[in-house]
């Protein structure tokens, strides 16, 4: 099947992947660009898959200062080579993973990380209100773990709807990333810094602000 170059420019320009896997995935899609999307999304999560157990030792610490100093973020991403730390595209994956944290200000990086007691709780006062409110037992454990997983989404910086695509999770753009650059990448740890925090002051919505800049450029 013939495929445009036009439309190998669109997709790789939507999904920032490589032409021969933009290219392949629009013969798998019969030319049909939001599948193809697809397509490259799970081929990321493949290529991600492979790498898994490669060491990550190199990478950046990078800081991001929110304008007017408001909120400020470190955060580590670690990838194979010093060569791939400093390319573009990393520090622009990089970049986009420390203003997330700015915005949505998560807790985790991976729900590995939140201690199980903390579920725990939240599982027992998600499945009280369902009580409460008189749901049926039956679904309780269905409304418990929907529960649990928004909670995830919530808490986790990889689980989170990513800011410049809600269509994605932040996992899928580190996924699309692995799979463009050639190694395994992971967000170590993070740090998110917002001026008074903990101390009584007006209530403005620093996150907010944030997230509106970012959808704004």
């Amino acid at each position: 099947m013939a495929v445009s170059t036009q439309d190998i420019v669109k997709l790789r320009e939507r999904t920032g992947a490589g032409i021969m896997d933009c290219k392949n995935a629009l013969i798998k899609a019969d030319n049909d660009i939001d599948k193809a999307c697809d397509i490259l999304r799970e081929l990321g999560v493949a290529k991600a898959a492979k790498k898994a157990n490669r060491i990550a030792a190199e990478g950046v610490v990078h800081a991001y200062i929110h304008m007017g100093g408001k909120i400020g973020v470190l955060i580590e991403v670690n990838c194979e080579t010093d060569f791939v730390a400093r390319s573009d595209a990393f520090m622009a994956l990089v970049k986009d993973l420390a203003m997330q944290v700015a915005a949505s200000a998560p807790e985790y990086v991976a729900r590995e990380e939140i201690p199980a007691a903390r579920i725990e709780k939240e599982r027992e006062i998600l499945k009280n209100e369902a009580l409460n409110e008189g749901k049926p037992e039956k679904i309780i454990d269905r409304i418990v773990d929907g529960g649990i997983n928004k909670l995830y989404g919530e808490l986790c910086l990889l689980e989170q709807n990513y800011i410049k695509d809600p269509s994605k999770k932040v996992l899928d753009v580190v996924n699309e990333a692995v799979a463009k650059i050639g190694e395994k990448i992971s967000v170590r740890r993070f740090t998110r810094y917002e001026m008074g925090e903990g101390l009584e002051k007006r209530k403005d919505d620093f996150a907010s602000e944030v997230m509106s800049q970012v959808k704004g450029n």
